[in-house]
């Protein structure tokens, strides 16, 4: 009974040239970034493809890859993309027209909203060595949507027990995608893909959906995507979540990831509290999701009906208000309760998440019943909603100016909003006003050094201490230059990709399979690192022999 599990997260930044117009291009733009990211010793290791399987489906079923789309086959090796990986043990590379930062594994909500942050940190630096490199004012942007019909995500990632139906997994996240935009939305300027009509709504990815469930990201884009690609061992299975917004304050964050873990743990342990799923998500069932998506999104009265299958209706409110409710009652009957009848929560951040948590309805409460008058003073709320804050600032401007919600005046402070540098950036303006989780020096800290907890720290202190040695890595594999076997009589490990490949990789190989995110983390590895003197020989010690900590159970 926990919110810990393994958890990360992935953000496609907006790439422009600064007063360019309409006439530059992103994907070389995106190139200049990750190169900006790189250092020499870095720079050669590639991204082993090998592990990945963008047609493999969660529901059971595989795509022919004839029948996919080009840009859904991302596990076909590019030799023309450039990927980085950064000092923290996450990623940086081009996807699309898009630099995009995945961070390294992390096994608690406020551990991965710190390296999300993190990650920022590092964009903006590579976006800063790219302008000095290419001499070209290339600016990034934290968002998700250009107002014109154009979509890039803000995605996250779950790691959860395989046993558990994947369509229980999709009924019951389908409620709860739908509705926490209410509190974790970002805010955006414009409805409908191509801002048709003129407005506000609460989150920039909802107009954006037009599915309720499917394998793709970038087109007919799903509440529910089920690529199955677990980058784990078999008894798990990743839930890649597509739906979100990219937040820029602490608070939705924390709860984005924190209130979609809770859900994850009530779906694995409701059998052990003999609660009802399927009667619950009968009785919840919404009749059109994708539609309520919008409606949710665009309601900024907090009070729209939402029809069941089942005939009835329910709001985004009482929805939320009813997950909550029901991960109390597993929680209870699984593990008791306090003496104030809490349930017994295991550790601090489960605590935080669920008393987050019931803050947030209590905030959109407020919200709820007040006047428009009343909004523009909801400082405390607006320090935990974000477009609760954005739209205070816009509304203050727009009475002011007189303007309605289709001047480009509010458009541009939209853009702004989502600014990654400081220097231009309306959020870092107004983040002071917000209720943080984590300091500048926190972050900081995050985009130097890998989680201590994960195998990310096994691969980011292989590329610190052993890069020219590294051939490539993955989330799940590591594979390095076995420099003592050149001259073996018998070739030791395997060689990295196909015969194209080996020809740049000549030397022999060898890989560690690292699927179980855990296993590998600071303690079992750390010991490694000091006695030996070259990556092969590394990762034949940590080979050998099953793990000395067994991965903390309640933490899957």
């Amino acid at each position: 009974m926990t919110v810990r599990r393994v958890i990360g997260t992935e953000t496609e930044y907006a790439v422009s040239l600064q007063g360019a117009g309409h006439y530059y291009n992103p994907v070389q733009l995106s190139f200049d970034v990750v190169s900006g990211a790189a250092d020499d010793s870095s720079r050669t290791i590639r991204w082993d493809y090998r592990q990945e399987d963008p047609v493999n489906d969660a529901r059971g079923t595989r795509l022919e890859r004839a029948a996919a789309r080009p840009d859904m086959l991302t596990d076909s090796p590019q030799l023309n993309i450039t990927n980085v990986i950064a000092p923290n043990g996450g990623r940086v590379y081009v996807d699309h027209a898009h630099p995009e930062y995945s961070a390294p594994e992390t096994v608690d909500p406020f551990d991965a909203v710190c390296y999300d942050h993190a990650g920022d940190l590092i964009m903006q630096k590579a976006c800063e060595q790219a302008r000095e490199q290419t001499g070209q004012p290339i600016a990034l942007h934290r968002n998700n949507v250009d107002g014109k019909g154009s979509s890039w995500g803000t995605h996250e990632n779950y790691m959860m027990l395989r046993s558990v139906p994947f369509s229980l997994v999709a009924r019951l996240m389908t409620l709860h995608f739908v509705t926490r935009q209410i509190y974790v939305g970002s805010g955006r300027v414009g409805l409908g893909e191509h801002s048709e009509t003129a407005g506000y709504q609460l989150s920039q990815r909802a107009d954006y959906i037009q599915s309720k469930i499917g394998l793709q990201t970038t087109f007919d884009r799903p509440i529910i995507n089920t690529r199955d690609e677990s980058h784990s061992t078999s008894d798990y299975r990743r839930l890649h979540v597509i739906v979100g917004d990219a937040n820029r304050m602490d608070v939705p964050q924390v709860l984005k990831l924190g209130t979609t873990s809770m859900l994850l743990w009530l779906l694995e342990n409701a059998d052990q509290a003999d609660f009802d799923l399927e009667t619950f998500l009968n009785d919840l069932e919404l009749a059109d999701p994708v539609a309520a998506m919008h409606t949710v999104s665009h309601d900024l009265s907090l009070a729209a009906t939402l029809p069941l299958t089942h005939g009835g209706q329910t709001t985004a409110w009482l929805i939320q208000l009813k997950l909550r409710q029901a991960v109390y009652q597993v929680a209870a009957a699984v593990h008791g309760t306090d003496t104030t009848g809490e349930p017994a929560w295991p550790d601090k951040s489960t605590t935080s998440v669920m008393a987050m948590w019931g803050q947030a309805l209590a905030d959109v409460a407020t919200i709820r019943h007040a006047s428009d008058d009343e909004r523009l003073g909801l400082s405390v709320e607006a320090g935990r909603i974000e477009w609760l804050l954005k739209w205070q600032l816009l509304e203050k401007l727009r009475r002011k100016t007189a303007c309605d919600w289709a001047a480009p005046r509010l458009k541009a402070i939209d853009l702004a909003w989502a600014a990654l540098d400081p220097a231009s950036s309306v959020f870092t303006r107004l983040a002071a006003r917000t209720e943080r989780v984590h300091t500048a020096e926190d972050a900081q800290r995050a985009a130097n050094n890998a989680p201590e907890a994960t195998r990310a720290w096994l691969r980011a202190n292989l590329v610190r201490r052993f890069a020219p040695d590294v051939a490539a890595v993955s989330w799940s594999r590591l594979t390095v230059r076995d420099r003592n076997a050149e001259t073996a009589d018998e070739p030791v490990g395997e060689f990295y990709g196909n015969a194209d490949h080996n020809q740049t990789l000549n030397r022999h190989l060898f890989s560690l399979d690292i699927a179980d995110p855990l296993a590998f983390n600071k303690t079992r590895c750390e010991q490694a690192f000091a006695s030996c003197d070259n990556a092969a020989d590394l990762l034949r010690s940590l080979a050998q022999g099953a793990p000395t900590d067994a991965p903390d159970a309640h933490m899957r």
